[in-house]
């Protein structure tokens, strides 16, 4: 495809060009511009960081990514190359890797990407407005994961590969971003190439099918998480003051507050297990790492009260510090006769948590 000028008395072609000719990089060019007009390859996007990598190997990175309108997780991966690479393997890969990302964990994300460009805003704000949504929501957040591939131009291998894995279910857009020159001025020509504009409303149309198909079995699981833990605080009510203005939810977690900032006490349950943690997060990394060790110098007295031993998990690209303890005798998928005794588990777990951080708590406020 060429572009043309349209002048008064002629149509004059623009020279076609490469990126390379023109000067521009791909991470302090084309990446840092794009951060900013991230619309212009994925409409309604909100970025939630660049060169994303939590994962062992540093060298693995995603240039960009993003979250879209219905909450799913957009890998976003630039070429400036005129084949665009291996860009879709890559690009999977990434996919793969970010898929089980939670809410809670991509509010950490973004908030060290709004601290690393200056910003004070809050992160978590910031992502629900821009989802419309008053409260997080785990089970409708990152669904899907869906991938953006932005290059100067794609080989016939990997548009190829492209269009099998869209019949797979497996959502990918190629975006071309083809640069022209004129008067030592750079233009760039952006065109969706795959799946063809006219094509997408279909696709899209599938997925939302698929959607509608899963969501009966999405409500019965809030329906039987939020009855889960109705049961647990009215239980808990005739036990211990904790959580006791803490309504029943759908979600997967129920917290209070220790009664100091960034201390929290939460109540965890998946399908067949259940935890009690003690989550820390005062919006600063390094705060949080110094509570924790705080904690974890006094590791032996703190599990002797307890009467367990206790994960202590602190992960170096995180902010939050978790210490929790894994109840396995059950989940809110358990038989609902089970549900008293995994009440009691949970209950207990939670006062004794309560009991032995609560001496080192108290010197924390002195």
């Amino acid at each position: 495809m060429s572009i043309y000028e349209i002048t008064s008395d002629q149509i004059k072609k623009l020279d076609e060009t490469t990126f390379d000719k023109q000067g521009i990089k791909e991470r302090d060019d084309l990446q840092r511009l794009l951060l900013k007009n991230i619309d212009v390859i994925s409409p309604e996007s909100f970025v939630l960081d660049e060169e994303f990598s939590d994962w062992h190997d540093s060298k693995r990175r995603i240039d960009i990514l993003a979250l879209d309108k219905d909450a799913n997780l957009v890998v976003i991966e630039l070429k400036r190359t005129e084949d665009g690479g291996y860009m879709e393997l890559q690009a999977i890969r990434y996919a793969a890797m970010v898929s089980t990302l939670t809410f809670e964990r991509t509010v950490e994300i973004h908030d060290s990407y709004l601290k690393k460009h200056g910003h004070d805003s809050d992160a978590e704000t910031e992502i629900l407005k821009f989802l419309g949504w008053e409260e997080p929501d785990d089970e409708s957040f990152a669904q899907n994961v869906s991938i953006v591939l932005a290059s100067a131009d794609f080989s016939k291998e990997l548009t190829t590969s492209v269009m099998w894995l869209n019949k797979q279910n497996i959502y990918i857009k190629c975006i071309r971003i083809k640069p022209y020159s004129k008067d030592g001025r750079t233009f760039v020509e952006v065109q969706q190439v795959i799946p063809l504009p006219e094509a997408e409303d279909y696709l899209i149309k599938v997925r939302e099918q698929e959607q509608q198909e899963r969501s009966p079995i999405i409500k019965e699981k809030f329906i039987l998480r939020t009855r889960f833990w109705e049961g647990l605080l009215s239980y808990a009510k005739t036990k211990t003051k904790l959580h006791e203005t803490r309504p029943a939810t759908r979600r997967s977690y129920i917290q209070a507050s220790s009664g100091f900032r960034g201390i929290r006490l939460k109540y965890e349950i998946v399908q067949n297990e259940a935890r009690v943690t003690l989550y820390i997060d005062r919006k600063n990394a390094e705060e949080n790492r110094d509570i924790f060790n705080t904690f974890r110098d006094h590791k032996d007295e703190i599990e002797k009260s307890f009467g367990q031993t206790l994960n202590w998990r602190e992960v170096e690209r995180n902010r939050s510090c978790t210490i929790f303890f894994t109840i396995f005798n059950g989940g809110y998928r358990s038989d609902e006769d089970k549900w008293p005794e995994i009440y009691n588990e949970m209950v207990e777990a939670m006062i004794s948590l309560e009991k032995a951080f609560r001496p080192h708590i108290e010197k924390l406020k002195d």
